[in-house]
C-alpha cells in the first residue's frame, strides 16, 4: 500500500508518499504566508488550498499510485463556510490572540473548573477556537448566519475535496465544545455557552478512519483519480506522537516556530496551566506545554539585530551563547554578569503572547543599559527560553503520570533542542525523527 501524506505547518505544506512506514521518494514544499495585523494572525483559506495542489502536483506524478491520502494539520485552524463550502472567514490560526474578552466572559459563564475538567483546558484566546467562534458571534454576527459547516483546516479540507463533514477527536479537543474528559461527542454545555449550534458543527470520527472519497472536481485539481480514500486526518503533533509510539508516558518535543512539548497519557488529567486534548486515535490523551514564540523568537532576534550574518554564522552564535554560564546560577537568576553572557540583560519569552494564559502577556527586554551588547540580548533570549522549556516539565510532572526519560525530539528547528534542554534536571535521552508529523501519518492506516 502506498499513502499521500499531506502534513500542513504553520507556513507551508508537505507532501511525500508512504509505504511500509518510509518516505518513498521526494518531499515537496509549498509555502503560504499567515498574515498577522496586532494581535490578529490568519490564513487565507484558498492559500492552503492552493498550496495543496501545488505540491500533490510536484510530486510529478508519483502521487497517482496513492492508494489513500492522511492527512496531518496545526490545530487550531479554525473557520466557517457556508453551505456550498465556500470558507465565509479566514483561517483563524492557534497564534490569534484577539478573543481575550470573550474567553473571559465564556469561562465566568460555564466556570473555571467545570470548563476543565469538561472540555480539558481553559478557553485560551486562539488556542482554543470556541473563543474565536464566540468572537465572531459577538463582532461579525451577520457573516456567521450564513455559517453551514464550522470547524478546523481538516474539515475545511474534506468540504472541498471529499464533500464530508468530519473533524478528528484531536482538533475537537481544541474546538472548546467537546467533551474530551470521556471523548464522547460534542458536549452541549459548551456549545450553548459560545453559541455553537449542532447543526454546524462536523461529525467526529476518529483520524484514522475514512472521512470521504475525492470528488471529480477535487481529483481533476490535484491530479488524482476520483473516489481516492481520504482519512479524517490529525493534529500534527499527534502524527508525530504516533511515529514515537504513543505510549503512556511518552515524551515528544516538536521544536519548531512554536516549541511544543507533549506527554501522552491513559487517562484524562486536566491542568490549569496546561493543554489536554485527545490524541485522537484510542483512548489516549495528550498533556501539552508550548512556548508561543521559541524558534519564532530567535529567527526574530536574527533579523532584527543580525541581518549582517548568514544563518549558518548565527547558528554557531547561538550554540555558542547558549552553552556559556553558570546554568544553576541561572536559574536562580542571581548570576554574575561576569559569569553570565546575557550581563544584566533579561528578557520575558512572550513573542507570540502565552497560549497557557486567558489574559495575554507580551515580551519585553529589562536590564538594559547604554553598554548592552545584541549578543547579550541574545543570550537573555536563549536563557529565557531553556527557563521556559524547564518550567513546563514541571508542570508535566504534576499531573502524577510516570515520564519516561527518553524524549522524542522533530521539528524544524529541532537542533535547536539543545537549547531548549540545557538545563532539564536529571538525566535524558533525545532521539532525532526527522519529519515525525509526515512519517507519523502511515500508523494512521497500519497502527505500526
Amino acid at each position: 500500500m502506498q499513502l499521500l501524506g499531506i502534513d500542513i505547518g504553520s507556513s507551508s505544506v508537505k507532501c511525500a508518499l508512504l509505504r511500509a512506514g518510509k518516505l518513498s521518494g521526494k518531499i515537496v514544499h509549498a509555502p503560504f504566508r499567515s498574515l498577522t495585523t496586532g494581535v490578529r494572525v490568519e490564513v487565507e483559506p484558498t492559500a492552503i488550498l492552493k498550496a495543496v495542489q501545488s505540491a500533490v502536483r510536484d510530486l510529478d506524478g508519483a502521487a497517482k499510485r496513492a492508494d489513500a491520502i492522511a492527512l496531518s494539520v496545526f490545530s487550531p485552524g479554525w473557520v466557517a463556510m457556508d453551505g456550498a463550502g465556500e470558507p465565509l472567514t479566514p483561517i483563524i490560526t492557534h497564534q490569534d490572540r484577539r478573543s481575550v474578552e470573550v474567553a473571559i466572559a465564556l469561562e465566568r459563564k460555564v466556570g473555571a473548573d467545570r470548563y476543565l475538567n469538561l472540555a480539558g483546558t481553559r478557553p485560551f484566546p486562539g488556542g482554543i477556537s470556541s473563543t474565536t467562534w464566540a468572537w465572531y458571534l459577538k463582532h461579525e454576527p451577520s457573516r456567521l448566519r450564513r455559517a453551514d459547516l464550522v470547524g478546523h483546516l481538516n474539515t475545511y479540507l474534506h468540504r472541498t475535496l471529499t464533500g464530508a463533514r468530519v473533524v478528528d477527536p484531536a482538533n475537537a479537543s481544541f474546538m472548546g465544545v467537546y467533551s474530551t474528559f470521556n471523548l464522547s461527542g460534542w458536549n452541549d454545555e459548551l456549545c450553548d455557552a459560545a453559541g455553537a449550534k449542532a447543526s454546524q458543527l462536523p461529525e467526529v470520527r476518529g483520524a484514522n478512519q475514512i472521512g470521504g472519497k475525492l470528488t471529480r472536481q477535487a481529483a481533476n485539481r490535484l491530479g488524482l483519480a476520483e473516489g481516492l480514500p481520504m482519512l479524517v486526518g490529525v493534529v500534527d503533533g499527534s502524527a508525530a506522537m504516533l511515529l514515537a509510539g504513543a505510549r503512556p508516558g511518552q515524551l515528544l518535543n516538536v521544536c519548531g516556530s512554536t516549541d511544543v512539548l507533549a506527554l501522552c497519557t491513559n487517562r484524562f488529567s486536566p491542568h490549569q496551566r496546561l493543554l489536554t486534548r485527545a490524541l485522537g486515535v484510542g483512548k489516549l490523551w495528550l498533556s501539552v506545554s508550548t512556548i508561543a514564540a521559541a524558534g519564532s523568537a530567535i529567527a526574530w532576534v536574527k533579523d532584527q539585530f543580525f541581518g549582517d550574518l548568514g544563518w549558518p554564522d548565527f547558528q554557531k552564535r547561538v550554540v555558542r551563547l547558549a552553552g556559556r554560564g553558570d546554568r544553576s546560577a541561572s536559574r536562580s537568576r542571581k548570576s554574575d554578569a561576569s559569569d553570565n553572557p546575557a550581563g544584566t540583560v533579561r528578557f520575558d519569552p512572550y513573542l507570540a503572547g502565552d497560549r497557557m494564559s486567558i489574559e495575554q502577556r507580551q515580551a519585553a527586554f529589562t536590564g538594559l543599559t547604554l553598554a548592552s551588547t545584541r549578543d547579550q540580548m541574545l543570550a537573555a533570549v536563549l536563557e529565557a527560553l531553556a527557563q521556559a522549556s524547564v518550567r513546563r516539565l514541571e508542570l508535566l510532572e504534576q499531573i502524577g503520570m510516570r515520564i519516561r526519560r527518553e524524549v522524542v525530539v522533530t521539528g524544524g528547528a529541532e537542533k535547536l533542542g539543545a537549547v531548549f534542554h540545557r538545563d532539564w534536571p536529571g538525566r535524558w535521552s533525545f532521539e532525532s525523527r526527522t519529519e515525525a508529523s509526515l512519517r507519523g501519518l502511515w500508523r494512521l492506516v497500519t497502527g505500526e
